[in-house]
């Protein structure tokens, strides 16, 4: 990964930040794109440390505003011109129905609106170099999704993990419809799962009560997050990857993705319905 730029979401914590160690020890000038600017400091010192990298950088990201989001983008364009890798990794699941600034469900909206948003709007600085790699991290969750077109806010009969399943289909199948896009232009698309990671997830006061609790007693059989981190590493980076796009991967190996996950109708039209939700509210893909 020697010259070339990476940026991975929500690299402050959990398998982003073991992400970013992987990247950044392989040679790549790696970007901690987080939310919070001081947690990200520290991230990135302790990435310096373990990774042996002083090519280690920051940028401000809030996935719940998309002008954050394009704010993100217009910065990272201006400092680094051509980005070779992004890994979307940052994401988040809530006990209690929220928004985002500009009025969407949180977990659909921090969980797929935002990628989409900052995808599209680095898409001309991913494929500078000729080549590069969009990663999404999904989850297993999206085989139990189902996407209901007419309330994809969750405004009725709001529960977390279906809202999660839902966002994490998204995942899957905005992966779909960037990979057809992308066809033919040396960048890539693809999805993976990370797998059951014994990290922050869901602990920082997102899920509570009984689900909360039952995620915590789930921690002791989960798996490290390094090596929850391995398949992002290895989509992002893996030369043997270098021509494969609109995948789903888990344990660096091809997945299973769910029926629905692979339907190019359903592909298409989220991603007309997504470009008109951040259209009508101010931010039109260009």
């Amino acid at each position: 990964m020697e010259g070339k730029v990476v940026v991975v979401t929500g690299s402050n914590v959990g398998i982003g930040l073991e992400t970013a160690v992987g990247l950044a020890a392989a040679g790549a000038t790696t970007v901690l794109a987080c939310r919070n600017h001081e947690k990200a400091a520290a991230a990135a010192v302790d990435v310096r440390a373990r990774s042996g990298s002083e090519r280690v950088e920051l940028a401000r990201l809030d996935l719940a505003d998309l002008q954050s989001v394009l704010d993100c983008a217009a910065d990272l364009r201006s400092r680094f011109g051509a980005i070779d890798v992004l890994v979307n990794n940052a994401g988040g699941i809530w006990s209690e129905r929220q928004e985002t600034a500009q009025g969407f469900e949180q977990t659909f909206g921090v969980n797929h609106l935002g990628p989409f948003v900052l995808t599209n709007a680095l898409l001309g600085s991913i494929g500078k170099n000729g080549t590069g790699r969009v990663v999404n991290v999904a989850s297993v969750a999206h085989h139990w999704a189902k996407l209901d077109w007419d309330d994809l806010m969750t405004s009725r009969r709001y529960k977390p993990f279906k809202a999660y399943g839902r966002s994490k289909l998204a995942n899957m199948l905005f992966t779909r419809a960037l990979a057809r896009r992308l066809a033919g232009t040396g960048v890539t698309a693809n999805a993976l799962h990370p797998g059951s990671v014994a990290s922050g997830f869901g602990l920082d006061g997102d899920l509570r009560g009984l689900r909360g609790l039952g995620n915590r007693l789930f921690r002791p059989f989960e798996i490290s997050a390094t090596t929850g981190a391995r398949t992002s590493i290895f989509l992002a980076s893996a030369p043997e990857l270098e021509q494969v796009t609109g995948g789903y991967f888990q344990r660096c190996k091809p997945g299973h993705p769910s029926a629905r996950a692979r339907s190019d109708e359903d592909a298409e039209r989220l991603w007309t319905v997504s470009e008109r939700l951040v259209a009508d509210a101010g931010f039109p893909i260009a």
